[in-house]
């Protein structure tokens, strides 16, 4: 049984949320792309890992070591080759999906994740360096994110918009889409082939609940443990179906225009003592996409759910929500703590990242 293809048939997407070079060279992107899945993401976390714990790069860091670029240029070359080579990968998938999947994602540097001005600079550096149609640019959506994934939207980029945790923060993110079409459209342009996806993280809401519900110990705490992170995420699809429809969403979609699909992110279990497709199970439906990092697609795909349930038990939902509030455990702390660390742990893997090439860098230099 071929679970990821019956998937797509209940409208959801399955990205790889892993890039390394071996799996290139190897040929085993290309057999999950044959397999089904449709798109690839990456971050300073998972580069940091692919980079430092690969032998598939050492070649390539000595030749450039041997040149008079930095660590962050060796890093930026490195990363950009890997993003073009899957890109190429899954061209056939982007063409045969009419631009709406076969997109890979880059993102910007972290540490820019506060300045509108230079994350629209790096945005358009970057779509101009990988130079494929089927890149997505990574964007944090902090409040300066917000700002300039309206004008990339709008200047005719593809924005992946990521680390999303607060439902009032993803409103914000789908008028920041709407807008940017919208001025586009203003400015007599097309807006047909531009795709974005929202990135609403998961598990970690349910990491930090879980944290604040064991310090209050009781049976409606206890009750409440596991339940936070996908009732956040049923009420976040609830907001986007009221969002796409109606008479502002009709005009954009009659010009062509697709709508921004919410994209589950940070979707393996943290907790051991959960079902290991927590985040994935619960999550299936029309218009969505799931990004699994390897072990999780690999689970998904001996023995993952296929039922639409991403909008079931809706109520249910937003009734945890409201337990939870009630126990005077606040969401929008919640949310604005883990947008904080989300930031800041991409800042620490870029900067690990950085110093492990200078590091290497060094060590080939000296070889010579």
């Amino acid at each position: 049984m071929n679970r990821i293809a019956q998937l797509s048939e209940l409208g959801q997407s399955i990205w790889l949320d892993f890039i390394e070079r071996g799996m290139l060279q190897s040929g085993e992107l290309v057999e999950l792309v044959d397999a089904g899945v449709r798109g690839v993401t990456s971050n300073p976390t998972i580069f940091q890992q692919a980079i430092t714990t690969s032998q598939a790069y050492d070649e390539e860091l000595e030749a450039l070591a041997a040149g008079d670029k930095d660590a962050k240029a060796i890093f930026e070359e490195l990363a950009v080759a890997d993003i073009q080579a899957a890109a190429d990968i899954l061209l056939p998938v982007y063409e045969a999906r009419n631009r709406s999947d076969g997109f890979v994602s880059i993102e910007v540097a972290p540490d820019l994740a506060y300045d509108v001005q230079a994350t629209i600079a790096e945005a358009h550096r970057l779509h101009a360096a990988v130079d494929r149609p089927n890149v997505m640019i990574k964007v944090p959506a902090t409040k300066p994110g917000i700002e300039a994934i309206r004008r990339l939207i709008s200047d005719g980029i593809n924005v992946n918009v990521t680390l999303i945790f607060a439902l009032d923060r993803y409103t914000d993110v789908m008028e920041a889409y709407l807008g940017g079409l919208e001025d586009r459209r203003s400015q007599g342009k097309d807006v047909d082939g531009i795709a974005s996806v929202a990135s609403f993280f998961v598990s970690r809401v349910d990491t930090n609940v879980d944290d604040r519900l064991d310090k209050l110990n009781g049976e409606r705490a206890a009750a409440l443990k596991g339940e936070a992170a996908v009732a956040n995420a049923k009420r976040a699809y609830h907001q986007f179906q009221q969002v796409f429809a109606g008479p502002r969403w009709d005009a954009l979609r009659d010009a062509g225009a697709q709508v921004q699909r919410p994209l589950w992110a940070s979707t393996s279990t943290k907790n051991p003592d959960y079902p290991e497709l927590l985040y994935v199970d619960t999550l299936i439906g029309p218009h969505t996409v799931n990004t699994m990092p390897p072990a999780t697609l690999t689970a998904f795909r001996d023995h993952g759910t296929l039922q639409r349930t991403v909008d079931q038990d809706g109520e249910q939902a937003q009734q945890t929500l409201h337990d939870i509030e009630a126990l005077g455990i606040s969401m929008q702390e919640v949310t604005d703590q883990l947008e904080q660390e989300g930031v800041q742990k991409f800042i620490d893997s870029y900067e690990q990242l950085l110093d492990s090439i200078e590091q290497r860098r060094r060590e080939f230099a000296a070889a010579e």
